[in-house]
C-alpha cells in the first residue's frame, strides 16, 4: 500500500507504509548485482530506564542467537552460503539488523532477517554466553581511554539526560537483567510504527514490499521516542577519570544541532575547517608543525532533538598545556575571525568528496534511507545536498562557530594519571577563549 502523503523523494527511491505503522523505503542502483538490506528500530540507549542500561546493545547480540526455527549456528551457515556480509549495530537512538548479499539472495535473506529480528528464541544458554562477551566488551572499552572519554565528555555535557548514558550500558545490569525482561523489552519495541525496513541496489520495490507483508509483520504499538517531551540541562561540567596511561585523552564539547537542522550542511563545512580533515587548523598547528599528537580533531553528533560539538587530543603530559594553548586559540581565532575563502572552498570540496565517496556504497544509501525515514528528516537527492553545501557562506560558518563554539557553554573531560596537572593545562583554553585573538 503506497503512502500518498509520502514526502517528496529522489529519483529511484519509493516509500511504502503498510498497515500497522511499517515504513518501506528503497532506493534502485541499477549498476550493481548486489542488495543492501536493512530493518532499523527506534529504539537504542537513550529509551533505556537506568535499571535497563545496555539491555537495546545485549539485545542485538541477541538476535543472532537463534529463532524459532534456526539455531545460532545454522544462522550463521545461511548467510555463508548466501555470501553475504551481515552484522547489527545499536547507537544511542536506533538498532539496526543489516546485510549486503547478491541479488538472487534477496527472498531467503529478507526471510531470515525477519526471523531473526522478530523472533528470537533467547535460549538461555546463548544469553548466557552471550553475557560473557558483552561483559568482556564492556572491560575491553574501560581498557581503552581514547575511546571511553568520548562517553566521558557526552555524560558530562548531557548531564543525567538519557543522552548521556553510553550504548554499552552497564555491567551490572547486563550481568543480572533477567531474559524476561529482554523479551519484554523486544516486544514493546519492536514494533510496527518503531520499524523502518530500507534496501538499496539491484531490487525492484514491489517485491520488497510483498516480502515484508508476507514475513515481516511487526506486532502494534506506540512510537517510541517523544522529542517534544525532552529537556535537558546544558550546563558546563568537568569530567576527570583518573587512570595510570602514557597520555592524557582529553576532549572538550558542548551541544550542537539537531538532525532536521537545515545548518547541518554548514555544521559539516565548519568540522571539516576546524578539525575534521587532514588539512583542519587542529591537524595543522597540533599534529603537522608541532608533533604535539597523534590523534587530534574535531567531530558532531546529531539526535532527534539536539546534538553535540566536540574535540579530542590525546597526548604526553609535557604537551598538555602547549596542546590545549593551541586548542583555545585556534577556537577563538575561527570564532572571532571566521574561515579564509581559500578553506572555505577546500572544506566544501572535502565535505562533498566524502558524500559522494560514500553514497557510491549501497549499504550507505540503505542507511541514509533508513535514517531519513525513522528520524524524519527530509530525504534529498545527492544533486539537493551537494547544492545545500555548495551554498554554505563564510558569514554562515562564522555564525555558527559563534554559537557552538562558545567556551560558556564548554564541558570539559579527561582520562589521565593526574587531575591537578590537567586542570592546570585545561585553564590554557579558557585564557585563549576569554583573550582577544589576532586576526
Amino acid at each position: 500500500m503506497s503512502d500518498d502523503s509520502a514526502p517528496r523523494l529522489p529519483e529511484g527511491v519509493s516509500y511504502s507504509e503498510l498497515p500497522g505503522g511499517l515504513r518501506v523505503v528503497t532506493e534502485i542502483v541499477p549498476s550493481v548485482r548486489s542488495v543492501a538490506l536493512g530493518f532499523w528500530v527506534r529504539t537504542g540507549s537513550r529509551d533505556e530506564a537506568p535499571k535497563q542500561a545496555g539491555v537495546s546493545h545485549f539485545l542485538e547480540h541477541l538476535l543472532f542467537k537463534g529463532t524459532e526455527g534456526h539455531s545460532a549456528i545454522e544462522i550463521a551457515e545461511l548467510f555463508d552460503g548466501m555470501g553475504a556480509a551481515t552484522n547489527a549495530a545499536t547507537s544511542k537512538e536506533s538498532t539496526q539488523l543489516h546485510a549486503r548479499l547478491l541479488d538472487e539472495h534477496t527472498d531467503e535473506a529478507f526471510d531470515l532477517l525477519a526471523e531473526m529480528l522478530l523472533r528470537p528464541s533467547l535460549p538461555e544458554d546463548e544469553v548466557d554466553s552471550e553475557r560473557r562477551v558483552v561483559l568482556e566488551e564492556i572491560a575491553m572499552y574501560e581498557d581503552e581511554p581514547q575511546e571511553r572519554v568520548h562517553d566521558v565528555l557526552a555524560a558530562a555535557v548531557h548531564g543525567d539526560h538519557p543522552l548521556g548514558r553510553r550504548v554499552l550500558g552497564d555491567a551490572d545490569v547486563i550481568g543480572s537483567i533477567p531474559v524476561t525482561e529482554i523479551m519484554s523489552y523486544h516486544d514493546a519495541r519492536y514494533t510496527g510504527p518503531n520499524l523502518v525496513l530500507a534496501a538499496a541496489g539491484h531490487l525492484e520495490h514491489e517485491r520488497i514490499v510483498e516480502l515484508a507483508e508476507r514475513q515481516l509483520r511487526p506486532p502494534a504499538g506506540e512510537p517510541n521516542g517523544s522529542p517534544e517531551e525532552v529537556e535537558y540541562e546544558s550546563a558546563p561540567r568537568f569530567a576527570f577519570q583518573v587512570k595510570e596511561t602514557e597520555q592524557y585523552h582529553i576532549c572538550f564539547g558542548g551541544p550542537g544541532i539537531s538532525r532536521a537542522d537545515e545548518r547541518r550542511f554548514t555544521l559539516g563545512v565548519l568540522d571539516a575547517v576546524f578539525g575534521g580533515s587532514t588539512s583542519s587548523r587542529l591537524f595543522r598547528e597540533v599534529r603537522e608543525k608541532r608533533g604535539l599528537a597523534y590523534s587530534v580533531g574535531s567531530y558532531s553528533e546529531q539526535y532527534v532533538d539536539g546534538g553535540m560539538v566536540a574535540m579530542y587530543v590525546g597526548t604526553r603530559g609535557d604537551n598538555v598545556r602547549e596542546a590545549c594553548a593551541i586548542i583555545g586559540r585556534e577556537l577563538s581565532t575561527l570564532r572571532d575571525h571566521g574561515v579564509s575563502t581559500e578553506e572555505l572552498e577546500r572544506a566544501k570540496e572535502h565535505v562533498k568528496g566524502r558524500l559522494v565517496l560514500g553514497m557510491e556504497a549501497t549499504g550507505a544509501r540503505m542507511s541514509r534511507l533508513a535514517r531519513s525515514i525513522l528520524f524524519g528528516v527530509p530525504l534529498l537527492s545527492l544533486d539537493d545536498m551537494l547544492e545545500r553545501i555548495e551554498q554554505v557562506s563564510s558569514e554562515d560558518v562564522a555564525e555558527l562557530a559563534t554559537e557552538l563554539y562558545d567556551p560558556e557553554r564548554f564541558s570539559t573531560a579527561c582520562i589521565g594519571p593526574d587531575e591537578e596537572h590537567f586542570r592546570d593545562a585545561a585553564a590554557a583554553v579558557s585564557e585563549e577563549l576569554s583573550a582577544p585573538s589576532e586576526a
